[in-house]
């Protein structure tokens, strides 16, 4: 197996507020990049804090902490060959651009930023009711509402998930890993209900499968 045709790793990074879509894309490009032979893993923000970032909080500091340490892990996956798919909100621009810097010392490193207000998600994306306790006053320090999420400057791609649905977003991520020489082909290899990975936090379905909806 190689991560790419030409056996070098890369890393492919989305950022965006919880809820965004970030997750959902993550695992349908995990099934495509494995479908093609490609040694790949996830790293996920929420399972990432369960274990290697467990006992931090939600400090500035911390959050730093916590992408830097999954930079540190990405950078040694990407050096190995691994297409390695990392989906923290990571919401502060220099921090992002610290864990760029470390991995493009190994391989590629492809900035997605997954586009969704806090109204849409607050909305319509919030089965935890959480984003409208912290419009509510009643949790303190969540992104996107009383603290910052600073979006990329110049991401590789922005993906919109208020206009496009997941596989739409999926088409647009496949065609740039084609067009930046990391797979062969963006043709979309698999199709109808997926196994979850085990690597993010999204819903599963009494089968296993990864639940509908972002």
């Amino acid at each position: 197996m190689s991560a790419t045709f030409d056996g070098s790793g890369f890393c492919v990074w989305f950022t965006g507020l919880s809820g965004a879509g970030k997750s959902t894309i993550a695992e349908m490009l995990f099934h495509e990049l494995r479908a093609r032979g490609m040694r790949t893993e996830i790293l996920d923000g929420d399972v990432v804090r369960q274990n290697l970032s467990k006992g931090l909080g939600f400090s500035k500091e911390d959050r730093d902490t916590n992408i830097l340490r999954i930079g540190f892990v990405a950078e040694l996956l990407t050096r190995n060959g691994v297409a390695t798919i990392c989906c923290p909100i990571s919401p502060y621009r220099e921090t992002r651009d610290a864990v760029r810097t470390q991995i493009q010392k190994s391989g590629a490193f492809i900035d997605v930023f997954v586009h969704a207000p806090v109204q849409e998600i607050a909305d319509h994306r919030d089965p935890k009711g959480l984003y409208k306790k912290a419009i509510a006053g009643e949790i303190k320090n969540f992104t996107g509402v009383d603290d910052p999420y600073e979006p990329p400057l110049e991401p590789e791609l922005m993906l919109d998930t208020m206009v496009e649905s997941p596989e739409e977003s999926l088409q647009r991520l496949l065609d740039t890993l084609h067009r930046l020489g990391h797979i062969d082909d963006p043709t979309p290899l698999v199709a109808g209900p997926k196994q979850h990975s085990g690597f993010t936090d999204l819903r599963l379905t009494g089968s296993g499968h990864v639940a509908e909806g972002r």
